[in-house]
């Protein structure tokens, strides 16, 4: 089967928001690093608004909201992605609080937090629920079940980072500042939904016939 422009044109947005998604911790980690001049590892992916970053953060977190946005393809796909678009939106530019937040700083801080643990509830629900969706007419290849396997260690994955990330935060504080377990928590969920997408778009795992 010959793919049609719409089928070219969903598997790019999805290969899109995998690369990007994938991308993301090391670019911002790199590019912290080389500007600092030494390997410091941000606290979170988002505290990276505060550091010389944060063009980069802000650039990539639109582009993925963007893509979701533009991305079409069953109706419940078409308004979960136009949602998580808009809240990835919403993270870029309603930054983590600072140190020394003021008052308006810790509610924006605040929203930022809700936007993102809600994006990632969204992303996970795409890998657990709407990926996995097999065609009940027919017969799933072996490929696609293969995929489906990734796609609900992808799905967990992402809701274990996000359980994670919230425990992490009743940790000492000596422990956080040396482990910065937010950070690596979101960059576990950030990986998780960059592989799935690039997985439904069909960078890898493909059927033998595609």
């Amino acid at each position: 089967m010959v793919p049609t422009q719409d089928m070219l044109t969903v598997r790019r947005l999805r290969l899109g928001i995998g690369v990007v998604g994938i991308a993301l911790p090391f670019v911002l980690t790199a590019g912290h690093a080389l500007v600092t001049g030494r390997p410091i590892l941000l606290g979170s992916i988002s505290g990276a608004y505060h550091t010389a970053m944060r063009d980069v953060f802000v650039g990539s977190m639109c582009a993925i909201g963007v893509f979701l946005i533009c991305y079409r393809y069953r109706r419940l796909d078409d308004v979960l992605s136009s949602v998580a678009g808009v809240l990835s939106i919403a993270v870029a530019l309603l930054p983590t609080a600072p140190g020394l937040p003021s008052a308006a700083q810790t509610l924006v801080g605040r929203l930022h937090q809700v936007c993102a643990a809600a994006l990632f509830l969204i992303l996970a629900g795409f890998c657990l629920l709407l990926f996995t969706r097999t065609d009940p007419t027919g017969v799933p290849t072996p490929e696609k079940l293969i995929r489906n396997r990734v796609y609900r260690v992808c799905g967990w994955l992402i809701v274990a980072a996000i359980v994670a990330a919230v425990a992490s935060t009743f940790l000492p504080d000596a422990v956080q500042d040396a482990v910065e377990p937010v950070f690596w928590c979101e960059t576990v969920a950030v990986l998780a939904f960059g592989v799935a997408w690039l997985v439904k778009g069909e960078a890898i795992i493909r059927d033998g016939s595609a």
